[in-house]
């Protein structure tokens, strides 16, 4: 009895989060649109200072990260799936042992978009504490 009980308060938390999720990501919604020209020019230049770089076949940024082994590596790509989940944008990425290649894109713009900046910006520092 006691387990089905369990069962029912963790559906209901499960519905819940749903729930809450759909109204993030109505707030998230203009985060979703493509870059403009002029977010473009300033905001891709810091980040191919950071050595992010445009994909030429498709509108997307690719970076390639180094570490020390597979634990380093795999700990950076919990952190960043973590940030992915609360803001619910995906990177595209591939790992082999201590490297971890990411793109990231919109693909529900079809295009960069904010969200795409915003899961940057948090890869580079997500990297340096490592």
């Amino acid at each position: 009895m006691a387990a089905a009980l369990g069962a029912r308060g963790a559906r209901g938390r499960a519905l819940a989060a749903l729930r809450g999720g759909a109204r993030r990501l109505a707030d998230k919604s203009s985060d979703s649109q493509l870059l403009t020209a002029e977010e473009r020019n300033q905001i891709l230049l810091d980040l191919k200072e950071a050595g992010w770089s445009e994909l030429s076949e498709r509108d997307a940024i690719y970076k390639e990260f180094s570490f020390k082994n597979f634990n380093q590596a795999f700990g950076f790509m919990s952190r960043v799936a973590l940030q992915a989940e609360k803001i619910n944008h995906h990177p595209e990425w591939f790992n082999v042992y201590n490297k971890v290649q990411i793109t990231l894109t919109s693909h529900d713009c079809g295009g960069l978009s904010r969200r795409d900046v915003q899961l940057a910006r948090f890869i580079e520092k997500a990297s340096v504490f490592v």
